[in-house]
């Protein structure tokens, strides 16, 4: 992404309604500061775990793509995922000892990639929808109940915390 200064302004952007623009401005945000915190890293890096029970870079990226796809399914279909869904993200949203078999060895540009693919269907997902559609309840989790603005906002929140693990990844790498 390029040095955009738009980025600390949090307002409104062409071609979403008001408060959906306000929404894309701070998923802007959040998504500039984690590909400034991966720049540069290798598969080595990427696939560095501090120990058997951790989560490496690379399963967290993956981790973020899964969980905002899922959100994409719960929020702008307004529907559970199916079972061949399911089989499809379980890996990067439930960071077990699949995930912990199953992503590594891949590169930066793989990582981005998906994020980034992911990013542009919600984008365009949120063209169409208006701030009225923000406010709709729907179930979420077990038993709770909440708007789509919230399911929007943990997305960013859980992407927030995950890039805090990769700080502290970072700062153990031994490769």
């Amino acid at each position: 992404m390029k040095n955009d200064h738009s980025l600390c302004l949090i307002g409104e952007k062409e071609g979403f309604t008001p408060e959906i623009g306000r929404l894309i401005s701070m998923m802007d945000y959040v998504r500039h500061t984690t590909e400034e915190e991966i720049k540069g890293l290798t598969i080595e890096q990427l696939d560095f775990k501090l120990d058997e029970k951790g989560n490496s870079i690379g399963m967290l990226l993956q981790h973020m793509a899964a969980t905002e796809k899922a959100f994409q399914i719960m929020t702008f279909e307004e529907r559970e995922m199916n079972d061949a869904e399911w089989n499809e993200l379980s890996v990067g949203l439930n960071l077990d000892e699949r995930a912990k078999r199953e992503v590594h060895g891949h590169d930066l540009d793989y990582y981005w990639s998906e994020l980034g693919f992911v990013r542009a269907q919600t984008r365009d997902e949120f063209r169409k929808k208006d701030d009225d559609w923000l406010e709709g309840v729907t179930p979420f989790g077990w038993d709770e109940r909440a708007n789509h603005y919230f399911k929007w906002f943990h997305v960013m929140e859980d992407e927030i915390s995950h890039r805090g693990q990769i700080r502290l990844i970072k700062r153990r790498l031994t490769t």
